[in-house]
């Protein structure tokens, strides 16, 4: 395996491990189409930080990235309030936001390589040809540090704030009443899953990167109902489809970044059938363990 295939593994491992940890929370509170919402919102913010700072650089793409997916999720909630429902306000918000980015990419599609169909699709292909370097020293793509920083920034948000993460998100009412602040952490979430979109914006594209953080958390759901455990299993999940998705890919030459994220469809679709609590198939009398012992 060459160094160009190892780099690709990591970045989509690191995708999947990323986006499917930060997802999964948003899969346990049913709000898995505010992900939708801002994986093309910060489309905008990344050409607002153009336009301010005139660089693609990591820090600004994130600053902008974070300011917009705050402001998605304020503008959402603000709408919601109004008596708009929930789906309708997303649908609003992230059409009108996202349209407004496609806009100004159009105006400045001149100055920087960053298109449309770079910013929907993606392309992960390219991300060992980005590199980072100190010097004379090469230190690797700059999209693999960027996840980097993103993960270690989700897993110690994860790990400060487990108890009020946990409590909130199975039970709202209780975390009030115990005095955690909801609106704080549901912002602080919104924030964890900005930042992870726009740290894999570059690999996958806006589409692409929904799968990522949306299925392996339902994937995870399936196999287990304990909240430390979806954490775990979908970034399990996140990895193995990034693994599986580029091999594939490889053989049949096809796209890499729509072959990780249908990979996650492939594992959603065995859980569905054979999850031990969950599975269609796990349910049926006749495919059951115990069946089958009895008929053996």
């Amino acid at each position: 395996m060459t160094l160009y295939t190892t780099w690709i593994l990591i970045t989509g491992s690191l995708v999947g491990l990323t986006c499917g940890v930060s997802g999964s929370i948003l899969v346990l509170r049913k709000m898995s189409m505010i992900s939708d919402a801002i994986s093309h919102t910060v489309l905008l913010g990344i050409v607002l930080a153009f336009l301010v700072t005139q660089s693609l650089s990591g820090i600004p793409m994130l600053v902008g990235a974070l300011i917009i997916g705050l402001f998605t999720a304020i503008f959402i909630e603000s709408l919601h309030r109004t008596g708009i429902p929930s789906d309708a306000a997303i649908g609003v918000v992230f059409t009108s936001l996202f349209a407004i980015g496609v806009v100004l990419i159009s105006l400045i599609g001149k100055q920087v390589h960053i298109d449309v169909k770079h910013a929907l699709m993606g392309e992960i292909t390219f991300v060992p040809w980005n590199t980072l370097s100190l010097g004379k020293y090469t230190l690797g793509p700059v999209a693999v540090w960027m996840l980097s920083i993103v993960l270690v920034i989700n897993i110690l948000i994860i790990i400060l704030f487990y108890r009020e993460l946990k409590i909130s998100t199975f039970d709202s009412n209780y975390a009030k009443l115990i005095g955690i602040p909801v609106g704080y952490i549901h912002y602080l979430l919104m924030s964890m899953v900005s930042l992870s979109t726009v740290a894999s914006f570059d690999s996958v594209g806006a589409i692409l990167v929904v799968a990522m953080l949306i299925v392996p958390g339902a994937t995870a759901y399936l196999l287990s109902d304990k909240f430390i455990d979806v954490l775990v299993w979908s970034g399990i999940i996140g990895i193995s489809s990034a693994i599986f998705g580029y091999f594939i890919a490889s053989m049949y030459n096809v796209s890499i970044s729509g072959a990780m994220a249908s990979m996650t469809g492939v594992f959603f679709l065995m859980a569905l059938l054979f999850s031990p609590s969950q599975g269609v198939l796990m349910k049926k009398k006749w495919y059951s363990p115990k069946f089958m012992r009895r008929r053996s």
